[in-house]
């Protein structure tokens, strides 16, 4: 069984930014290889703390047989990593998805490319009972650590109980949660169920709610335990919103961490007034306007502008930015600013073509 070592460990529990690794294709739909590697390296000059690869942004078509684009995804995100000598920590998260025997077979990949951990996906089993889903988990985590995920219905993923979340904590060789419900309800249950876990300090809550990133991150989640108070945070984000102005995205986390040790309750507000301008980005990006038709598209159109990608194309051709997508994309460029990180990406392409 892999295990992270014990500085990639507390370097997880600390709280990172860990953005989602999208797809970079040439007009024909191939892949784009010296902008893939690009985007790794603006990821870790960015200051980011690792990245997803293979995941809902790589897009799922990698997977394929007749685009077979999986293994190589992997493989030069992790090239670029271990090319850069790192004189720090640096998390590979390789997205795993699939039945049983699949999610072992991507596991097994991730393993012999040197990934961390596994984002473990429970989309697309919706005929799957909940025992059924914990025993996947279980196999998977005897092979790769487990980062769990729970993703939002309206995008592939359902809704589990508490006493599911309860039993997957417990699981040993889960490391961390992102929790992607996008509704506060279904927030709650894991964060409690990891309350009252015997695991409560040795799972870290990772936010994936993109309507909710900055406020995910400023809150204490505080219950009772056998009498005893017991607090959960999360502790970082693993988002596919962090794969555009990455560099904001790390300067927000350190913002976060240093207002909630001051205890800077005039700094906590502006931080969530701040958070507004983040969702409403967020929601130009992700189109939720249009049931998220948009979010690929959306992420790349970003990039694009930045210069990080060449253009928009999906491997799916019917995935393109929504109608007045683009101007929504504008109007938040506009009106926010201060979130977008176009002169540190304008030095880093200087620098990177040098």
């Amino acid at each position: 069984m892999k295990k992270l070592t014990k500085e990639l460990k507390d370097f997880l529990m600390e709280g990172q930014v860990f953005p989602a690794h999208p797809l970079a294709l040439n007009e024909d739909r191939t892949l784009d290889e010296a902008s893939q590697r690009r985007l790794t390296r603006y990821y870790m000059e960015s200051g980011a703390g690792g990245v997803a690869v293979a995941v809902h942004s790589t897009q799922f078509e990698i997977r394929d047989p007749n685009i077979n684009l999986f293994r190589k995804v992997l493989e030069l995100a992790a090239d670029e990593i271990d090319k850069a000598k790192l004189d720090r920590p640096f998390l590979k998260i390789a997205g795993i998805c699939g039945p049983t025997e699949q999610a072992l077979e991507e596991a097994a990949i991730a393993v012999e490319l040197g990934y961390d951990i596994g984002l473990l996906s429970m989309g697309g089993l919706q005929g799957w009972t909940e025992e059924a889903i914990l025993e996947r988990v279980r196999k998977v985590a005897q092979v790769i650590p487990v980062f769990g995920f729970y993703l939002q219905p309206s995008v592939g993923g359902r809704i589990f109980s508490y006493d599911f979340w309860s039993s997957f904590v417990e699981i040993e060789g889960v490391e961390a949660i992102k929790c992607a419900s996008f509704n506060r309800y279904q927030t709650l249950d894991v964060m409690r169920a990891l309350a009252n876990s015997s695991r409560a300090d040795d799972v870290a809550m990772y936010t994936g709610n993109d309507d909710n990133i900055v406020a995910d991150l400023l809150t204490t989640y505080d219950f009772q335990v056998d009498g005893l108070a017991k607090s959960i945070d999360f502790r970082g984000g693993l988002l596919g919103h962090w794969a555009v102005w990455t560099k904001k995205a790390v300067d927000l986390m350190q913002q976060v961490k240093q207002a909630k040790a001051s205890k800077d309750y005039h700094h906590l507000n502006a931080l969530l007034s701040k958070g507004v301008k983040v969702t409403d980005s967020n929601a130009a990006f992700f189109d939720p306007a249009h049931d998220f038709h948009g979010c690929i598209p959306g992420i790349h159109e970003v990039l694009r502008r930045q210069g990080l990608l060449k253009g928009i194309w999906c491997l799916n051709p019917d995935e393109v930015l929504s109608e007045g997508q683009a101007e929504e994309i504008s109007r938040v460029y506009d009106n926010y600013p201060e979130l977008n990180d176009d002169t540190f990406v304008k030095s880093f392409l200087a620098k990177d073509n040098a």
